[in-house]
């Protein structure tokens, strides 16, 4: 599917191909929640790094978040990059070198109408801050950190691969 995304003001649009479109994973982690805004959680997609086209990239910013674990005593700089826009502060993706083959799109940047998923999975809900409700709906699942199945591998078990 072909995804067409950009900041709120316009000084950075982009496009991507997503195989795995459906915006079915809400992350409650203190780093999506703050970054993202909204009702608590972000939700994340998945696209082809190749594919990403940028228009106003000298208008992005990114984000490295500092991490750190239970029992650590300093933290350390993320890997992953949140790029955003630098003039509206708009979150635009992330990009993680783990994966250097996908992109997130952050499912609110993207202006393509995306298609509805029919459940839904909670993330990081250890991280949930306590005035968050988690919407949980019937078939939805839930975890404390991250789930094993990878997006794609949602997608295929639910016949949802573009």
């Amino acid at each position: 599917m072909q995804l067409e995304g950009s900041c709120h003001c316009g000084a950075v649009s982009f496009s991507l191909t997503s195989a795995h479109p459906y915006p079915y994973q809400r992350c409650y982690c203190s780093i999506c929640r703050k970054t993202q805004g909204g009702g608590g959680y972000a939700i994340n997609i998945a696209g082809d790094a190749n594919s990403l086209k940028v228009r106003g990239r000298k208008n992005i910013a990114i984000y490295h978040a500092l991490l750190k674990g239970e029992g650590e005593k300093r933290a350390h700089r993320s890997t992953a990059e949140r790029h955003f826009c630098s003039v509206c502060g708009s979150g635009l993706w992330l990009f993680s070198p783990e994966w250097p083959e996908l992109i997130h799109p952050f499912a609110s940047a993207i202006d393509t109408p995306l298609p509805v998923p029919p459940v839904h999975t909670h993330l990081m809900l250890s991280s949930k801050a306590p005035w968050v409700e988690a919407k949980v709906g019937p078939g939805d699942k839930q975890f404390d950190i991250y789930p094993e199945e990878s997006i794609a591998q949602w997608h295929e078990r639910l016949g949802l691969s573009c």
